[in-house]
């Protein structure tokens, strides 16, 4: 009680606290940052523990909406890019620049360089209260988290313990000899055989949902080709000599209708490949998994009406409970702010049905097909701090080494 009143205290001449309580499971914290209000929202599931003005980056520095987690925190930081500026109670959010940090100077309009100020005693008591990979959503205007229940979630499931340790006939070692030891049996222990469980790894995994890049949907038609026979080389996703000569040498082998000379990757190539290799067809969206900032897993999934946009939406895990197998989850939408450009490049020809109308994150997941298989192994993943995004742009460019997936939506 004295911890939760020593932390209103401090925070209340910089902040409109709410709540002044610390979070019981620094994992189902996420921070919420809104451009337009220059306010700071900290959530705990659904509760709202303090709330801070801040002060985003000045017009020719803004800084960027999307999703964002903490990769770094550092007690003092310099700035590497402008004359080493003093950034205490740092919280990185991109290795390119972007952080939550300690400034004398928040004014609540945009001064910044592109990070996100904070008030003295509220960056300092922010800084005690997160962890690393704590999610940080950036938005425009303010959004708020909504309880999100749909079928299409993930729910916890224990992993299957190994097998057991049974009465088996134990051999000796090759070129050991048996050694008999005579024990009398009423002297003999009881042996207790315990199930032998591998490590349970208790960070919460990152999910992103999203369309299929060229160079994802490039590497499987190498290995496809690959198993067919042709030489491509390394399935990197590049369109290198070796795999341009495996696609000559398949055509030639399996002519395709005339019209498609154009384009050395086309969708009747693609749809050829996958026919001589015995598959239906390629899935259009893929599913990613990261934990502990390195990937863990990929897997496919089909996307219907892929005319449409998904739309970008970001949930989060909490109340994980393994014994009755249920989850809370709560999600918001963010603006979606796709070019022309790119809506040509993914192929999306409508937004307002799946975005604007209805329930947009209930929208897309129903649109969303998860393999049986990928769905069990993410369930007996599931933690508390688990987080989902589902966007129509791929693998954003910051996501890399060190991160979660950090998706840019402006």
């Amino acid at each position: 009680m004295f911890s939760r009143l020593v932390f209103g205290l401090g925070l209340l001449s910089a902040t409109a606290l709410v709540h002044p309580a610390f979070a019981g499971d620094a994992r189902t914290l996420q921070i919420f940052v809104s451009k337009s209000n220059q306010t700071l929202a900290v959530y705990d599931g659904a509760e709202v523990i303090a709330t801070s003005k801040v002060s985003t980056g000045k017009p020719g520095h803004t800084t960027p909406s999307g999703i964002f987690s903490v990769i770094e925190k550092k007690k003092y930081h310099e700035s590497n890019l402008y004359s080493a500026a003093p950034m205490p109670f740092m919280q990185r959010l991109t290795w390119s620049g972007i952080a939550l940090h300690e400034s004398n100077s928040v004014p609540r309009y945009p001064a910044s360089h592109g990070c996100v100020r904070l008030p003295s005693a509220f960056a300092k008591e922010l800084y005690k209260m997160t962890a690393m990979g704590v999610p940080v959503v950036i938005t425009d205007g303010e959004v708020t988290p909504r309880p999100i229940d749909h079928p299409a979630l993930f729910h916890p499931q224990a992993p299957e313990p190994a097998p057991l340790l049974s009465d088996v006939e134990l051999r000796p070692a090759i070129g050991q000899v048996p050694v008999q030891v005579a024990m009398n049996e009423a002297a003999m222990p009881r042996l207790q055989i315990q199930p032998i469980v591998a490590p349970v790894n208790d960070e919460p995994i990152r999910i992103l949902i999203t369309r299929r890049s060229e160079r994802e949907t490039i590497i499987e038609l190498q290995t496809l080709l690959a198993d067919l026979g042709f030489a491509v080389g390394n399935p990197d996703g590049l369109l290198g000599p070796a795999t341009v000569q495996a696609i000559t040498d398949f055509k030639s082998q399996h002519p395709l209708a005339p019209g498609n000379e154009k384009s050395l990757i086309s969708d009747t190539l693609i749809d050829a490949v996958y026919a001589a290799a015995g598959k239906s067809g390629p899935p259009n969206g893929v599913l990613l998994v990261r934990q502990g900032f390195r990937p863990v897993f990929t897997a496919p999934v089909i996307i219907s009406d892929p005319g449409l946009a998904l739309g970008t939406h970001f949930l989060t895990a909490s109340a994980v409970d393994f014994e009755n197998g249920t989850a809370n989850w709560m999600g918001v939408t963010l603006a979606n702010n796709l070019s022309r450009q790119a809506m040509k490049r993914l192929g999306i020809t409508g937004l307002e049905s799946s975005i604007i109308s209805g329930t947009p994150i209930t929208n897309a997941l129903s649109r969303v097909d998860i393999p049986d298989d990928t769905r069990r192994k993410i369930d007996a993943m599931l933690t508390a701090g688990s987080t989902i995004t589902i966007s129509d742009t791929g693998i954003g460019t910051e996501t890399g080494i060190g991160t979660d997936f950090i998706t840019v939506t402006h």
